[in-house]
């Protein structure tokens, strides 16, 4: 895959995400995060198999993701068994 080619990718890519996904910090509840999570990695495993390349920025959000993720389960888990 040649640079612009990589390039393009990414900028589809982040055009797709703008118009279908809300920003890590914008999620309000932990399931509207597992959705996105799911979304995303789906949209991973499709670019692995369509281009064989993933933009780094997809693997940085779904990092994002689920650190938020981690993050309110811990909190949860705390004041539940706290």
């Amino acid at each position: 895959m040649t640079n612009f080619e990589k390039k393009k990718l990414e900028f589809d890519f982040l055009v797709f995400f703008k118009k279908n996904f809300v920003k890590p910090r914008q999620c309000k509840n932990i399931d509207e995060l597992r959705f996105y999570i799911k979304e995303l990695s789906d949209k991973i495993e499709e670019m692995k198999g369509k281009f064989n390349h993933v933009p780094d920025v997809a693997y940085q959000l779904l990092t994002e993701y689920n650190q938020l993720q981690n993050k309110i389960l811990f909190t949860e888990f705390k004041n539940t068994y706290h």
